[in-house]
C-alpha cells in the first residue's frame, strides 16, 4: 500500500475519533430532557456514564487500527504486532457488542414509546461491530498463518 494511502486512512481514523468524541460530549446537551439540567445532572447519570464506559473499546479499537496502518506503512504487515493489534480490535468489537447487549437493561425501565427507537439505535451500533469483529478475526487468522509461514521460511534459510 502506498505511503500516502496509509497516511490518508490514519487521518480519517483520527477524524472519526474526534467526531465521535465531540458527538458524545455534545449529544447529552441536545436532549430535551436535559433542557434545564446542570452539567453535573447531565453527565453524572447512569446511562451517560455507561455510554462513556462502553465507548472505551471503540476508541481502543480505533487506536489499534491506527497502529495497524502504521505497520502497513512500515512494511511490517506480516508481523506479530499486526496480528496482536487485529486480535485486540476483535476483542474490542466483541466488548462493544456486549456493552450494547447489557444496555438493553436501561430500556426496560424507560418509556414504552421510546423502546423501538432505542432498539434500532442499538442495532445500528451492533451490526457494524459484528462486521468488524468478523473481519478482524478473519484477517487475524490469515495474517497469523502468513507470519507462521514466514517464520518457518526464515528458520530454513
Amino acid at each position: 500500500m502506498k505511503r500516502s494511502s496509509t497516511i490518508f486512512l490514519q487521518v480519517v481514523l483520527v477524524l472519526i475519533g474526534i467526531g465521535s468524541l465531540s458527538f458524545m460530549l455534545w449529544e447529552p446537551h441536545a436532549e430535551g430532557v436535559n433542557a434545564h439540567a446542570s452539567l453535573a445532572q447531565i453527565y453524572f447519570n447512569s446511562f451517560v456514564i455507561y455510554a462513556f464506559l462502553g465507548s472505551i473499546p471503540f476508541f481502543v479499537a480505533l487506536y489499534h487500527a491506527f497502529k495497524v496502518l502504521g505497520y502497513v506503512r512500515q512494511n511490517k504487515t506480516f508481523s506479530q504486532e499486526t496480528v496482536k493489534s487485529l486480535r485486540i480490535i476483535k476483542y474490542c468489537a466483541l466488548a462493544l457488542i456486549g456493552f450494547v447487549a447489557v444496555s438493553l437493561l436501561f430500556m426496560i425501565g424507560g418509556d414504552r414509546e421510546d423502546r423501538p427507537g432505542g432498539l434500532f439505535m442499538r442495532l445500528l451500533v451492533s451490526f457494524p461491530a459484528i462486521i468488524v469483529a468478523t473481519a478482524a478475526a478473519i484477517s487475524e487468522r490469515i495474517l497469523q498463518n502468513a507470519v507462521d509461514i514466514k517464520s518457518e521460511n526464515d528458520l530454513t534459510v
